[in-house]
């Protein structure tokens, strides 16, 4: 590891001593306000999400093998194929719970 800093031609010792004097801190640009909105938000340790909020029930990443017949006829309809494969096998549970409530 003491070969990798010294391949890095710096000596962090001195980088981390260094204290910012106030004509460098006078020198560093103000924040814009777009850069402001864009800024992580932190309440103590925990990063503030933002964006669309992580839905109830989230779908999980599986790997599934599926028979050709059946690929191609997703992939066919274009982009969009996953989605449909995922409607078509809800529509069949759906189904065979209703079946199962009427037993």
């Amino acid at each position: 590891m003491n070969e990798n800093k010294r391949l890095m031609g710096s000596d962090l010792r001195k980088v981390d001593r260094h204290v910012i004097t106030q004509e460098e801190y006078d020198e560093a640009p103000e924040l814009t306000a777009e850069q402001l909105e864009r800024a992580d938000v932190y309440i103590g340790d925990k990063l503030i999400r933002r964006g669309r909020p992580p839905k109830e029930n989230p779908k999980e990443a599986i790997k599934l093998r599926l028979s050709p017949d059946v690929l191609d006829h997703f992939r066919s309809g274009g982009p969009g194929w996953q989605t449909r494969i995922n409607d078509a096998l809800e529509r069949i549970v759906k189904r065979e719970k209703r079946a199962a409530t009427r037993r």
